[in-house]
């Protein structure tokens, strides 16, 4: 699931043309703490974090039961 969110941190940075550096001095983090998340490598990092990289990007975290299908809106997300 991190690697998940990891991929969508990275895939809108770079929809957007930012830099894991410019990104990294808007959270006040290190470019090592944003590759790590993108990577999904990261060791320990708080939910708060993860939400402020989040919210500078415009994203959402949505939870789900485990194993449910897409929904629609998720599949036309992907589709563009």
């Amino acid at each position: 699931m991190l690697y998940e969110i990891g991929q969508n941190i990275r895939n809108e940075r770079k929809r957007r043309k930012l830099t894991q550096g410019r990104l990294a001095d808007l959270l006040g983090m290190s470019r090592a703490t944003i590759s790590q998340i993108e990577n999904g490598t990261v060791q320990d990092i708080g939910v708060r974090k993860i939400l402020r990289i989040l919210e500078i990007l415009d994203l959402e975290l949505k939870v789900r039961k485990a194993g449910s299908p897409p929904t629609l809106d998720e599949l036309q997300q992907e589709a563009d």
